[in-house]
């Protein structure tokens, strides 16, 4: 197993409040699958989308990312000829009225052993009644990682084509790092709405059904709405957030 990696550097023509630099990176990276027919059908069709990416850093004190700065983030994913062609069209996105990405450097990154992750952006669940997983609203840890384990089991599938025959979950230890849900805003047809999240230390087993989870973690995200953001994670000792 092997995922590409993207360090893209934005150069801001506006100033962006951290509330909306979800949806406004979620856009950009939307915008740029578009100038490819091959990535726009990947864009357009439902299920799994195979990439993650995390927030512009480093983060500023007051929540507001200046204008006239540059800023990093990263974006991943196990499809190389994915990376390979937002590469280029990421870098061709120069008319956004917010940033435009002005380098991208890519790294290949084989598996290897993962001893904690930690998710740097929101983790998304939603629960069987349609609500979003929160420690107050539900809090059941063991129901919570299941829905994570099998997540990732059948991204797995649907990217790979085999089915994983793991004899436990994935997750020895989750603990919560918030005290408070974590949002990632958007807005649709005028109206503002929000996904709840959490922030996650995962430490994986050490099996090769769970550690081939875990690394896929690192690259597809983990749990849902990845490609608005959410479950972005690194993997323990990392220091770039």
């Amino acid at each position: 197993m092997k995922y590409f990696e993207l360090t893209c550097t934005a150069y801001l023509k506006k100033e962006i409040d951290f509330k909306e630099s979800f949806e406004i990176l979620s856009k950009y990276i939307s915008f740029s699958m578009a100038q490819s027919q091959e990535l726009e059908k990947l864009h357009k069709q439902k299920g799994y989308k195979y990439y993650s990416f995390g927030n512009f850093y480093p983060i500023e004190k007051e929540k507001i990312y200046k204008k006239g700065n540059t800023y990093q983030f990263k974006l991943r994913s196990p499809d190389a000829s994915f990376i390979d062609k937002l590469s280029q069209t990421l870098r061709e996105n120069i008319n956004n009225p917010h940033f435009m990405v002005v380098e991208v450097s890519k790294r290949t990154i084989k598996q290897f052993f993962i001893s904690e992750l930690y998710s740097v952006t929101p983790v998304i669940i939603t629960t069987e009644n349609g609500m979003f997983w929160t420690m107050d609203k539900d809090g059941d840890i063991l129901k919570l990682q299941k829905q994570l384990h099998d997540n990732l089991e059948k991204k797995y599938l649907d990217f790979y084509g085999e089915k994983l025959s793991g004899e436990q979950n994935f997750i020895q230890l989750l603990e919560v790092k918030n005290r408070q849900p974590q949002n990632i805003w958007l807005n649709k047809n005028g109206k503002s709405f929000r996904f709840f999240g959490n922030k996650f230390r995962i430490v994986p087993n050490e099996d090769e059904v769970s550690q081939k989870l875990a690394f896929l973690a690192l690259s597809c995200g983990l749990g849902e709405k990845n490609s608005f953001g959410g479950g972005f994670c690194i993997s323990g000792g990392n220091k770039w957030y």
